[in-house]
């Protein structure tokens, strides 16, 4: 197969390029520049403006699936301005990506389009399934929209898959990589009380999934990127303790979070226990079932 991959330089998108290349695929992928990190196999094309979408999308080969990953990162202070980007990043840029491939005489087969969880916004001890309503606040009503704006490449005959991550487990990036830091001080600990849920997924699981979906000509809509194994956070502080071999005692005030990072803290104690329901009941087997085994098999994460 073809693919064509937007956020491929990202913590996800590399790694997903260098298993899609090991399997045989050929692959393309937007940026605003050649990214030297990146296996030189992957065909690099221009996408600098969104203005130019159209233009810069027919100079890519037809290909038969788009995995469309861009976005700005959610972990900053939610100023205003950084709401406005991070907006546009997700559903604007989503939007003109449908308008683009709807003009294209060579329409690809499917449309791969990263959401997240923070659809089904704070829910306490609910479980969480695909067919689950939105929440409230800002990242519920961000990740309604981003879906609204790739559920209109339907009309252009594209089956479309929306994918609901959680919080992705792996080396090199992602939610680690803000976390180990303080642990390995010996500073770690749960937030607030702790009793707020944690849905997870190891990288791996997760590339996995959406290589499936993009071979598997029956799956479509919703699928929550999340391990079946959610825990609380006061769980997943002791197991990432244990994993690195350090104390993790202290626990971190919710008014302090508050102060250093604004109202992005609140996502921090958002309780969101989302299964994947939909993905199991279709076929998808996890390689990473529970937590203790996902960071088990994460390479360094005790150095």
């Amino acid at each position: 197969m073809t693919f064509l991959i937007t956020g491929a330089t990202g913590f996800l998108g590399r790694r997903l390029v260098d298993l899609l290349l090991s399997e045989g695929h050929s692959v393309a992928y937007l940026a605003r520049k050649r990214s030297t990190s990146l296996d030189p196999r992957a065909a690099f094309h221009l996408w600098t403006h969104r203005a130019q979408m159209l233009l810069e999308l027919k100079a890519v080969p037809t290909c038969d699936a788009v995995i469309h990953l861009a976005g700005e990162s959610i972990t900053q202070r939610w100023t205003n301005e950084a709401k406005t980007r991070i907006r546009e990043s997700r559903v604007l840029l989503t939007r003109d990506l449908v308008d683009g491939i709807g003009q294209l005489q060579h329409k690809p087969g499917v449309l791969i389009s990263a959401s997240a969880i923070g659809y089904y916004g704070n829910r306490g001890d609910e479980v969480l399934t695909e067919e689950s309503g939105p929440g409230k606040g800002f990242l519920a009503d961000l990740c309604v929209r981003w879906e609204e704006e790739a559920d209109r490449a339907r009309q252009f005959g594209l089956r479309v898959v929306k994918m609901r991550t959680g919080i992705v487990l792996g080396e090199d990036g992602g939610a680690l990589k803000k976390m180990l830091p303080p642990f390995r001080m010996g500073l770690g600990g749960r937030l607030g009380s702790g009793r707020q849920w944690m849905s997870w997924i190891h990288r791996e699981d997760l590339l996995r999934m959406i290589m499936w979906t993009a071979t598997a000509p029956n799956v479509a809509g919703v699928l929550n990127g999340t391990a079946p194994a959610p825990v609380t956070n006061a769980q997943f502080t002791q197991e990432l303790a244990h994993a690195i071999r350090k104390p993790a005692f202290i626990p971190a005030p919710r008014l302090a979070l508050r102060l250093v990072l604004g109202e992005m803290s609140e996502m921090l104690f958002d309780s969101i226990r989302a299964i994947p329901a939909a993905a199991e009941q279709q076929g998808f087997r996890f390689n990473f079932r529970d937590l203790q085994a996902a960071l088990a098999a994460i390479p360094r994460i005790a150095d």
